[in-house]
């Protein structure tokens, strides 16, 4: 089981867990928070998460170019 949610953590883009990490809350209640709001607002929060996980991706390979190796030099 923790396999599966390891896995399935790790393919979804890390948001939640980056959320939970710097507003001090479990993944999981935002993972819920997420699930409950975009039943209830027929998918909003869905776009929201696509435009963090968007925001994450870019900060990401920006960090990875930002101090080039020797071997990309």
């Amino acid at each position: 089981m923790y396999r599966i949610r390891y896995f399935v953590e790790k393919q979804a883009f890390g948001v939640c867990s980056l959320l939970g990490e710097k507003m001090n809350i479990s993944a999981s209640s935002i993972r819920l928070y997420f699930i409950y709001t975009s039943f209830l607002t027929l998918g909003s929060p869905v776009v929201l998460y696509l435009i963090m996980a968007f925001w994450l991706e870019m900060n990401k390979h920006l960090r990875r170019h930002a101090h080039p190796t020797i071997w990309e030099l």
